[in-house]
């Protein structure tokens, strides 16, 4: 009598550093994505505001008043006092912890639900997409309404609070509600959510590729990032975004500032592209573009590193742990 077949011997378990078939390493939670979001941003916000602040004085200068960067920063400083380069640092810092929370938390969310459900990878246009709508979602629920109120804040000029419009935060949201209706938070919602949206569609792409590229890291093996790498990897992904996106910026900044009562120069984000272009010429469409490049791909090498050792501290402490 012939004797039952062998059982087949039984795979080789995969490497600790090598993503499983079927999806890998459990994936880091969406919760832990945005809690690590969020940290960067209070770091990036109190980092970098003076730039952003210049930023917006540079969009706002129709009449040339600031011959460039450094005599904004030391014109503001002169004449308003050092700590007018950190106005509106307040629903900056607020509009960037939660920003970041909602971004790296969707995009999660969204990236769960493009991959394949056989290998758990996602593809290059679901990455895309993912980036996308987490930026469109960022736009309309955080950044918009907090980049109204920042910029209302940082284009006033003067040293006294009781001769400003708005008095702070709190109370430049009121007066704007009050006097332009809720809807006035939203002024320029258009090319925030272009901005936005191009932007994170193309930095979450660029920050994934150059992982590999550079540091033969991909998502969910296991390997946490040295501190610098992951600053290198934030400054690089962050570039692209603002020489994509500048005239969305600019013309946002316009609209955000005009309100939408009173003097209305502009009807409309193409309406804003066609008049700037017309009357101040096609490169000031990317005015303010030089502080947005000091500004932003240092911000996301800031965000980075603390995002990505926030998320491999999860990593270790708990996810390797229960797989051991």
């Amino acid at each position: 009598m012939a004797s039952p077949p062998s059982p087949p011997p039984p795979s080789p378990p995969p490497r600790a550093d090598e993503p499983r078939s079927g999806g890998g390493r459990a994936p880091i939670p969406p919760y832990v994505k945005a809690a690590a979001g969020s940290l960067g941003g209070v770091m990036e916000a109190c980092c970098l505001q003076p730039i952003d602040v210049v930023k917006t004085r540079l969009q706002l200068d129709r009449a040339g008043a600031y011959r460039g960067i450094a005599h904004c920063g030391t014109t503001v400083a002169r004449a308003e006092g050092v700590p007018a380069l950190w106005k509106g640092l307040t629903p900056f810092a607020t509009h960037l912890t939660l920003k970041y929370a909602l971004r790296l938390g969707s995009n999660a969310m969204l990236q769960s639900a493009f991959k394949d459900p056989v290998t758990g990878k996602v593809s290059a246009q679901g990455r895309l997409a993912s980036g996308f709508g987490a930026g469109v979602l960022e736009a309309l629920v955080i950044v918009t309404p907090f980049e109204v109120v920042k910029i209302r804040l940082q284009q006033q000029k003067g040293l006294s609070t009781d001769l400003l419009k708005y008095k702070g935060p709190i109370h430049c949201a009121k007066t704007i509600v009050r006097e332009e209706g809720i809807f006035g938070l939203w002024s320029g919602a258009s090319p925030t959510v272009m901005r936005n949206g191009t932007n994170q569609a193309a930095m979450f792409t660029a920050k994934n590729t150059i992982d590999i590229l550079l540091w033969k890291k991909h998502e969910g093996d296991g390997k946490v990032l040295q501190p610098w790498q992951s600053m290198v990897s934030g400054f690089l992904a962050g570039t692209a975004g603002p020489i994509c996106t500048g005239p969305f910026d600019v013309v946002k900044t316009r609209l955000m500032a005009q309100g939408r009562t009173g003097d209305i120069k502009y009807k409309g984000m193409f309406h804003a592209i066609r008049t700037i272009h017309a009357e101040e010429g096609l490169r000031a469409l990317w005015k303010g573009l030089l502080p947005r490049l000091m500004r932003i791909p240092p911000g996301q090498a800031i965000m980075w590193t603390v995002a990505d050792q926030v998320m491999g501290l999860y990593e270790r402490t708990y996810l390797q742990s229960s797989q051991v």
